[in-house]
Formats: structure tokens, C-alpha cells, sequence
């Protein structure tokens, strides 16, 4: 689908001692003041106001000083991966004696708490269940441990549905009645301020002095809050984006553990260079690996590895299963492809949303499709996989301005029965149902989505920060981009945009065009360029001279030297 540019308001600039363009960058994003942009720990949100915080504190605290058996139940991607680690690490650091965890596996067992998982987790005895990433939708498990007179304290971001789960503590910044500001915490953010609260209630309690045991530190599993965060795409507000900080000036120092330090190298990403797309497109797809195809307990065993060389051998694992989710994901893209075709689905006649399923898609790997399919065409997607006994398993990816769990909601609420169950975000979610529903849910989705959408909504639009003079087409500006901020979700990297003079352009990897560029205003100045993904039957193009692009500024570091180089998010004729 053609994607058109869109420049930012410009809103005046940020007073200060940055370059201009940074200083302008940030006031479009929101930043007026340089203080906004200091990223200490000292500006992380205080917890006042985060409901069941102090409840879960005291809860945890009498589990240790009882010496009760706990068991962390996750997600079974990198953000329930990062959680369970940092609940091990942090647990068995306070003085824990018996903490493991469980995670289940999806293509038995499905997501969260379920009755299933918590009769799984009876054979270890556990008086305690923690659930992280997980848990808010989980009644009819709760349920069952609450039977079983097993304890369980549920933390959490993901919204909640119309019933809480009748657990002995939620603590979940989106539930009824939380007032803790940033309601954008992912769930690794959700249980480090957890475990920070567990540690001011056992200092008040003199646990450390009696267990002889060091109050551990914080920040030595902020890499891991991190990761769990970027992984999982939520909107980096100030408060994430201190955490994200935190945690990759620990990783370039060197100061994180050995898993996240293997799985960096496997990907060819030195340490001292990592900023949050590395965790994003370097990281996060290897650890998630484990959970769409095998088991993510691979993925946790990476991450608590002590060792380099068994964080090592974990991040082989991870990187041959990413390998061969990419295999698998590109025969299920040529087959959606075809099924797209076959609606002769074209930019002028495409519908609001999109369904799709074909019998033998993988469980696992449904989302990324979704992912893409939403990225090619700018609308909602949902992939579908077979699940047991004749239902359907389907992963949701949104659009800015549809919130996609909440179009769930309002299906299932208007036709009651059509889906079995559904959970997530904004902008993914997850659902079953049965197999035979699966045209009515695609009308009936397509009905709320082109009532709730705008059309305006359904334009695909890459948003610039303005254009930039040749002279700024710095490798300097360029560095300091990369470094200022962490950028992601909300908080979009700079893109910006111009028309310059084709000079030469090449395909390299099948599908990726290899460009030079010289600025429309200086047509001396030669600027490599990569343009990602393009569509070979329109590039190379031996008639275009002129193009207009949207780009972001590089740094391209190839045998320990860096260079300059234009990351092309929009190329079309000017």
C-alpha cells in the first residue's frame, strides 16, 4: 500500500544547548523543558497511588520470613521471560529459599492462569503463585488455586475484562481504582516496582539484618526491565523511557548479565553500541523464538544463565529457532498472499479489516503474520491457526487509532457465544473460537471496525520531522540522534524527509535496494541509502531521476568504523 509522508507540526523548539534538530525533534514529541529529557532513577514514578502494591509487599514478605514455596507463573514471550527472571533473580536475592517458575506451553495449554495450569503447578506444592504478565483474565484459574488453598498474588498490565479474578492481591496500574500515573508499564515494569516494594517492606521489618542477607540492588536487573519493556512495544512514556535508559547504559558499560550479552553477540550488536531497536529487531525476536516454536523456558534459561559460556550455548538455541520461525513465517506470508490475491484485495477496494486463516499456519508464528500483513496493507489483521478440538487460536495487530481489544469487547458483547475468549492491548490481542464461527466473526469485525474508524485512520502515513539542509547530513547528527533518547513506541526515532537526485541504486538480498543519493540542494554531496523490503517489480526504476524520501539518519558500523547512511522508510518518484 503507498504510503504518503505527513510532516509534524512544527511547535517551536526546546530551549537548550542540543543541536536544533534535536531541539525541534523533541518538541514535537511533547518535550518543552530539558529536564524532561534527564532519564536518573531519581525520576522514576514513586509507587503512592499503585493499588495492591503495599498488599503484594506484605504478602511477599510473610512468604519469605514463613519460607513458603513460591512459583512465578508467565507469558510465554520476551516480556513474561524478563519477568520471570527478574522474579527469580530479585526473590532469591531478598532471601527466598524455594522460588521457580512455570511457564506454560501455548499449544497445550494457552495463555495464562488457567485451571489446567494451576493443577500443573499443584504437583509442586507451591503456597504461593505469582503470576507476571498474566493473570487479570484468569478467573476460573484463580479460582481453582483459591480450591486448592494455594495463595496467588496476580501482577499484570494487561486491561481487564467486565469480572476481576478473585486473587488474594492484583496489582495491575490498569485495573478499577489504580491511580499510579503511567498506566503504560509492561509487565517486567509491573513486577520490578513490585519487587522494589517487597524490599522497603523487609528492610522495615529488619529481614535483612536477621537473614544476614545484603539488601540486593535494584538496577542490576534493569537490562532485563529493559528488554522485557522494549520487546513488548508499549508506549515509552517518561517512565518507561527511564527504565529503558537505565537499563541500556548498564548494557553499554558492560554490566549486564550473560544471556543478554549472548544473545547480542549471536546477532553481531557490540555492547557498547546497543540502543533500544537493537533490543527490538536483535533480541527480542531470538528470546520470543523459544515461546512461538518450542518452549520459552530456553528463553528464561538464557536469561539466568550465569555463565558465559552456558549463556552461550542457550543463545545458539534461541538464534536456530528464530532461523527457522523465519523459514516457517515466510511460507505462511506466500500463502496469505495468495489468499489476499484470490479476494482481489487492491488499494482501491480494501475492506477495514482483515481475516485470515489457512489450516496448518503454526500457532506461533500467526502474530508476526499479523504483524506484517498490517504493516503491508495499514489495517487491522487477524491471523488465525487451528487450536484443539475444532477451534481457532487467532493473534490481533491494530492500527493507531483502533483499539483492538476493545473491538473484541464489542463483538463478543453483540453476539454472545461467537468468541470463546479474548484478552490483550490496544494494538495486539489475542482470541479462540470455534472453527465454524470464523466467517460470522470476520462480518461481525468488520462491522464495529468501519463504525469505530475514521478514514483518515486508514491512510497509511509516515510522519517526518521536516527536512533536513545538506549540511546537517552529518554523521555527528546521526550519532547523537541514536544515543539521545530511548526512541520506540510513542516516542517514535526522528524520520525525516526530502527530494534528492537518484544517482544510483542496486538490488543486494533478493529484495533490499542499495542506493546513492545526492540532496536536491547539494548535488555534489553523494549520501548512501538502503531502502528495506521494496517492491522489486517497481525498483530498481531506470527511469527515476528524482525521488522523494523518507529516511532516517544511520550510523551504518561495519569493521569497527562508522558511516553515514539514510534509512529509507519512504521512496517514491518526485
Amino acid at each position: 500500500m503507498a504510503q504518503s509522508i505527513r510532516r509534524r507540526p512544527q511547535v517551536g523548539t526546546l530551549e537548550g544547548e542540543l543541536h536544533p534538530v534535536l531541539e525541534r525533534v523533541f518538541a514535537a514529541r511533547g518535550i518543552t523543558t530539558a529536564d524532561q529529557l534527564t532519564h536518573g532513577l531519581d525520576r522514576l514514578l514513586p509507587p503512592a497511588g499503585f493499588a495492591g502494591l503495599a498488599s503484594a509487599a506484605a504478602l511477599l514478605a510473610d512468604s519469605l520470613e514463613n519460607r513458603e514455596k513460591i512459583l512465578i507463573v508467565g507469558d510465554f514471550d520476551a516480556d513474561g521471560a524478563t519477568s520471570i527472571a527478574v522474579g527469580i533473580n530479585l526473590l532469591r536475592a531478598m532471601g527466598a529459599t524455594d522460588v521457580d517458575y512455570l511457564v506454560p506451553n501455548r499449544f497445550e495449554y494457552g495463555y495464562g492462569l488457567t485451571p489446567e495450569i494451576v493443577e500443573l503447578a499443584r504437583q509442586r506444592t507451591p503456597d504461593l503463585i505469582i503470576t507476571v504478565d498474566n493473570g487479570i483474565s484468569s478467573l476460573e484459574g484463580v479460582a481453582r488455586a483459591r480450591e486448592l488453598g494455594i495463595r496467588t498474588l496476580v501482577t499484570d498490565h494487561h486491561l481487564p475484562g467486565r469480572e476481576l479474578p478473585a486473587a488474594d492481591v492484583i496489582v495491575n496500574p490498569n485495573q478499577p481504582g489504580c491511580d499510579f500515573p503511567s498506566k503504560s508499564l509492561a509487565g517486567v515494569g509491573v513486577i520490578f516496582y513490585v519487587l522494589s516494594a517487597l524490599r522497603r517492606e523487609l528492610r522495615e521489618r529488619g529481614w535483612f539484618e536477621r537473614a544476614d542477607i545484603e539488601p540486593p540492588s535494584l538496577a542490576a536487573v534493569l537490562d532485563l526491565v529493559a528488554l522485557g519493556t522494549v520487546a513488548d512495544v508499549v508506549p515509552l512514556d517518561r517512565n518507561n523511557r527511564v527504565l529503558v535508559q537505565q537499563g541500556l547504559l548498564r548494557i553499554r558499560a558492560g554490566q549486564t548479565r550473560p544471556g543478554i550479552a549472548a544473545l547480542l553477540k549471536i546477532a553481531g550488536r557490540p555492547l557498547h553500541r546497543v540502543v533500544a531497536s537493537d533490543l527490538s529487531f536483535a533480541v527480542a525476536p531470538r528470546l520470543n523464538a523459544a515461546g512461538r516454536l518450542d518452549d520459552m523456558s530456553v528463553g528464561i534459561a538464557c536469561l539466568l544463565a550465569e555463565s558465559e559460556t552456558e549463556a552461550d550455548h542457550y543463545a545458539a538455541q534461541l538464534d536456530t529457532l528464530n532461523r527457522d520461525r523465519q523459514q516457517i513465517e515466510r511460507g505462511m506470508q506466500e500463502q496469505a498472499a495468495t489468499a489476499l490475491a484470490s479476494l482481489d484485495i487492491g488499494d482501491e477496494n480494501l475492506p477495514n479489516s482483515i481475516c485470515l486463516y489457512q489450516p496448518g499456519w503454526h500457532q506461533g508464528v500467526v502474530g508476526i503474520l499479523a504483524s506484517r500483513i498490517k504493516d503491508r496493507w495499514h489495517r487491522p489483521v487477524i491471523a488465525f491457526a487451528d487450536g484443539e478440538d475444532g477451534s481457532l487460536k487467532g493473534s490481533a495487530r491494530s492500527i493507531p487509532g483502533l483499539h483492538i481489544r476493545d473491538v473484541l469487547d464489542r463483538v463478543a458483547s453483540s453476539e454472545p457465544g461467537l468468541v470463546s475468549k479474548f484478552g490483550g492491548h490496544a494494538m495486539a490481542a489475542g482470541l479462540s473460537l470455534p472453527q465454524a464461527h470464523f466467517e460470522r466473526f470476520a462480518i461481525a469485525l468488520e462491522a464495529v471496525v468501519s463504525e469505530w474508524i475514521d478514514e483518515v485512520e486508514l491512510e497509511a502515513v509516515v510522519e517526518s520531522d521536516g527536512e533536513l539542509g545538506g549540511d546537517e547530513m552529518q554523521l555527528a547528527l546521526a550519532q547523537e540522534l541514536r544515543y539521545a533518547a530511548p526512541w520506540g513506541q510513542h516516542f517514535p526515532e526522528p524520520v525525516f524527509d526530502g527530494v534528492f537526485h537518484l544517482v544510483h541504486q542496486r538490488i543486494v538480498g533478493d529484495k533490499h535496494l542499495k542506493l546513492v543519493l545526492s540532496p536536491d540542494g547539494a548535488p555534489d554531496r553523494l549520501l548512501d541509502a538502503i531502502a528495506f523490503n521494496v517492491d522489486t517489480d517497481a525498483w530498481p526504476n531506470p527511469g527515476a531521476e528524482r525521488v522523494e524520501v523518507a529516511y532516517r539518519l544511520d550510523c551504518n558500523y561495519y569493521r569497527g568504523e562508522e558511516r553515514l547512511q539514510l534509512m529509507v522508510e519512504v521512496l517514491k518518484l518526485a
